[in-house]
């Protein structure tokens, strides 16, 4: 599934979008000056099974590392995720 991923900051959210604009994802967090915590991932029904929630979490780990900050995975979709893809273990807070 082609989708853009951005940084819906207002609503503290990495956001999975269409190219229609259709939020089909989203992974929610909270930051401090040092860590960005994922709380929450939703895929919506319609899009599940097409890639959307993996193109989330690569973009969301992208912009995290991009900006310095460690990750603090408390949801488990994110956690899982960055178990299968090592090359993001170094961003979790120990």
């Amino acid at each position: 599934m082609d989708v853009t991923v951005v940084d819906n900051a207002a609503a503290r959210r990495f956001e999975a979008r269409t190219p229609t604009g259709e939020v089909a994802g989203f992974a929610a967090y909270t930051r401090s000056d040092r860590a960005v915590t994922f709380t929450h991932t939703v895929v919506e029904p319609a899009f599940e099974g097409t890639g959307v929630g993996s193109a989330l979490a690569a973009a969301a780990l992208a912009a995290v590392r991009a900006e310095g900050l460690a990750v603090i995975p408390q949801c488990p979709f994110i956690r899982a995720y960055i178990d299968r893809h090592p090359e993001y273990a170094d961003l979790v807070q120990h």
